[in-house]
């Protein structure tokens, strides 16, 4: 096997299509599917995909070290005890398992001055993991955080208006979508729509008021991106990449049926209310 081809595992790989009703296995089979093809430089890469558990690990271990942990995270309690122990004595964190971010957010954590700001943790901890995710050296990888980043920042930002909520609180990053919308809070597009392809797209999806159809609608765009911008990827990471990608929203709407779609509805309208007020209706 060449270095970065992986010709026979991708050949082998089912098609799947975004209007799949059934899955080919599931994304933690096709976790340790990669774990046995990938080289190292690329196993790493794929690994970036799945902090987001690790992310939630740390989380909830900060707030109770006694708490059961989500097995789909790979950083162990006792790695991250260990990590906190060092940060707390100014002990540089040996672990190359550990992404550098969980330093800088363990420190703020432990800075007790930090927990008086209105900043939600959650919303803190994505922020530094996006920001982690957007600086990869691999192209599509970074600019699939930067998407992410992205639409939710505008579809928060276009909620936030209509229901009188200060965006400042809930838009998460630093990137030069996030500041636009910071800065042109009043302004009718934010200053966007000439800064990026998908914001009409993603206007008229927020307009949409079936919930179910409109996360149907935002998760195409994210479909249709990665088709776009792996076009000319056959047999490498990217490609792999994507496969993983599109199996991720695969496996969510296999599971998810129209019932629940209020549900989605409520979650996102409870996350935009954490820390802030608005009105009842």
């Amino acid at each position: 096997m060449a270095e970065n081809q992986y010709y026979y595992f991708v050949a082998g790989l089912p098609d799947i299509f975004f209007d799949s009703t059934k899955l080919p296995f599931t994304v933690d089979d096709f976790r340790e599917m990669l774990d046995e093809v990938l080289a190292p430089k690329d196993k790493k890469l794929i690994d970036k995909y799945f902090l987001k558990y690790d992310n939630e690990n740390l989380l909830t271990f900060l707030k109770n070290k006694n708490a059961e942990l989500n097995k789909k995270g790979k950083i162990s309690a006792e790695e991250m005890k260990e990590t906190i122990d060092s940060v707390d004595v100014d002990f540089p964190v040996q672990n190359p398992a550990i992404p550098s971010y969980f330093e800088d957010y363990i420190r703020l954590w432990l800075d007790e001055s930090a927990h008086n700001e209105s900043k939600l943790w959650e919303d803190l901890m994505s922020e530094f993991y996006m920001d982690y995710g957007r600086k990869s050296k691999n192209k599509l990888v970074s600019e699939w955080f930067e998407l992410n980043l992205n639409i939710s920042n505008i579809l928060t930002a276009i909620y936030c208006r209509k229901y009188g909520i200060d965006l400042n609180n809930v838009i998460v990053g630093n990137n030069e979508v996030a500041q636009l919308i910071r800065e042109n809070s009043n302004v009718r597009d934010y200053g966007l729509s000439r800064e990026l392809e998908y914001f009409d797209t993603l206007q008229r999806i927020a307009e949409e008021t079936d919930i179910y159809e409109r996360e149907r609608k935002i998760d195409k765009l994210r479909w249709d991106w990665l088709d776009e911008n792996t076009i000319f990827d056959y047999f490498d990471i990217n490609f792999i990449f994507a496969y993983l990608c599109k199996l991720q929203i695969l496996e969510r709407w296999v599971q998810l049926n129209a019932e629940e779609g209020e549900r989605i509805f409520r979650q996102i309208i409870t996350d935009l209310k954490r820390g802030v007020s608005m009105p009842e209706d």
